[in-house]
Formats: structure tokens, C-alpha cells, sequence
């Protein structure tokens, strides 16, 4: 179901994660790969392995719009095998959250998505074999702990960490000493590099013309603005300013906007317009970090560079 065959990075840490599932101490291993280099289908292969051997385990997103998205391609990728899948939000109803936590304590729940939402004291599984993470650098150390404590059977879970920021081997060995590292080197075939190009004030025309020339091809585009806590008001401002002059180059498109500030069903209705296609243009902060899948989107304007971190960049 899956409409690529994996490529030899992805295949190299199936196996590398086979391996570790065969060893009596449970698996650590953070995997590390570019944005679009298929840590996900990974995940999914070692997921699959635990649901074959009749053992649960449960992916964590750290964003809703995420967890979603993740919970729609399982499906599809999982349709004609007996495998059960859910998915857990801070929103899903009482009623279908105590039906969830049932059907995880009595183990008909194969696979589980979701949110923090996991971490609340209810939910307990018969058998958790895998806790995979992504975006790891979202959650803390604590949280990956309690996870693993929330399965009634006696073995630790295997633990499975995926994030698109390049940490530098000495670092990772530093940070994530217990950790063993896999790295998907390899993009799909058919993937373009990413260009990425630094333009002063100078250059801003020349920009606009080609976010409007890549438009016409009937491609998206981002435009990010910088939201820095010891200022909000200010940046709210930069935010706002330049969503509007957005609006006057750009007549008669439709644009998005995202940020901090907004209630978190504006911001999943705004992002789900963008990944639809109903929208040309997110013009957003810091808010859409969080790898959602939007193939269609073909340029990144980022504004005031210098004012992001390296891992947020």
C-alpha cells in the first residue's frame, strides 16, 4: 500500500531495528533523517513487526494536525491488514476516549496515535512493545519515561526517538549517549534538492516575483515571520504588517494565516485549508514548525532570519 518502494537508507534501519527487537535489552535508538527521507514508513515497518507478534504500540505527536495526519496515512497504508489503529486527541470525546482506554487495557487497540493526551493517567496498555517519538526534541525526558511505564506487561517497552533536526554526531553522543543513532541519508527517488538562498532588503521585489511565479505554477508557498516571547507584542505586529502589505501584493489569492495567539481549532481549520489547496499562501510564525505534509507547498520565505534558531530553521 505504500506508493514507493523504501529506499536503501530505510531499508539499512528496518533491520538495524529488527536487530535490536531480537536482543534481550530493550531497543533506544534515535533515527535521524531530512524532512521527506521517510522516517515515518520506518516507524510503520517497526510498528507492524510488534502487531504481527500480537504486541501494541503507540506513536506520539506532538501537535494534533500531526497526529492526524499521521493517523490517515496508518490507515491507508494498514487497510487490508487486521490491524486496529486509533487516535487520541485532547479533543476526542469522553465518551470515545473511555472507549479507547478500554479497548488498550483489554489489547484489541494494535496501534495508538496521538498526543500528550497519552500521557494522561487512564490510558494503560495490555502490552506495549514500542513507544515510537516524533519530533523527539518536543518532549521531555520525563514524559518518555511515564510512557514506558504504562504497560501491564513486565517488559520494558522499545523506544523509538525520529527528528529531522541534524544533531552532529560528537553532540548526539553527548546528549543521547544511551542512544543508538541511525541516520536515513538517502531521499526517495524523484526528490529535488532544497535551494536555500539568503536576500537582503534589496532583493525583496525580486523575491515576490518569483513566490508569484511559482503561484501561477499553481504551487503554495510560506511566508514566516519571527514570534519572540520577550516581545510577543512587537512581533505581532511584524506578523500582522506584513499579512496585510501579503494581501496587497498578492491581490485576489487566498491566504492563511497562522499564529500563537489563535484558538487551536482556527489554527487546525487554517492549516487544514492550506493542505487542501483552498489557500495559496500560510503567511505564519514559529507555530507550523512541526513537520505537517504539504507536498504541494514548493517555497519558504523566512523573515528575519538571523532571529531563529538553528534547529527551528
Amino acid at each position: 500500500n505504500i506508493p514507493f518502494y523504501p529506499t536503501k537508507a530505510q531499508q539499512k534501519v528496518v533491520q538495524e531495528i529488527m536487530m535490536n527487537f531480537q536482543e534481550k535489552k530493550p531497543m533506544r535508538r534515535l533515527i535521524q533523517g531530512d524532512v521527506g527521507s521517510g522516517k515515518t514508513i520506518v516507524a510503520a515497518a517497526a510498528m507492524n513487526i510488534c502487531s504481527q507478534n500480537k504486541k501494541q504500540s503507540v506513536l506520539m505527536c506532538p501537535t494534533e494536525v500531526l497526529a492526524k495526519q499521521h493517523f490517515e496515512n496508518f490507515v491507508n497504508w494498514f487497510k487490508d491488514k487486521n490491524i486496529s489503529i486509533e487516535l487520541l486527541l485532547g479533543k476526542t470525546k469522553k465518551s470515545d476516549k473511555e472507549k479507547i482506554e478500554k479497548k488498550l487495557i483489554n489489547g484489541e487497540i494494535d496501534i495508538l496515535i496521538g498526543t500528550h493526551t497519552v500521557f494522561q493517567k487512564n490510558i494503560e496498555f495490555k502490552s506495549l512493545a514500542l513507544i515510537v517519538v516524533d519530533e523527539q526534541q518536543r518532549f521531555g525526558v520525563k514524559q518518555r519515561f511515564d510512557l514506558a511505564s504504562k504497560s501491564q506487561s513486565e517488559e520494558m517497552p522499545h523506544q523509538l526517538f525520529m527528528t529531522a533536526t541534524p544533531i552532529p554526531r560528537t553532540l548526539a553522543m553527548t546528549l543521547y549517549g544511551d542512544l543508538d543513532i541511525s541516520v536515513i541519508d538517502e531521499l526517495p527517488p524523484g526528490r529535488k534538492t532544497v535551494k536555500t538562498i539568503w536576500k537582503s532588503e534589496g532583493g525583496r521585489l525580486a523575491m515576490l516575483a518569483f513566490v508569484q511565479k511559482e503561484i501561477e505554477k499553481g504551487r503554495q508557498a510560506y511566508i514566516v515571520y519571527p514570534l519572540i516571547n520577550e516581545s510577543q507584542t512587537l512581533d505581532y505586529k511584524d506578523l500582522m504588517d506584513g499579512y496585510e502589505s501579503i494581501c496587497r501584493t498578492f491581490k485576489g489569492k487566498q491566504i492563511s494565516i497562522v499564529h500563537g495567539q489563535m484558538k487551536s481549532e482556527d489554527k487546525d481549520f487554517e492549516m487544514n485549508r492550506f493542505a487542501k489547496g483552498e489557500t495559496q499562501i500560510m503567511v505564519a510564525t514559529t507555530v507550523i514548525e512541526v513537520g505537517v505534509n504539504i507536498p504541494n507547498a514548493s517555497i519558504m520565505v523566512i523573515e528575519s532570519a538571523e532571529r531563529f534558531g538553528l534547529s527551528q530553521l
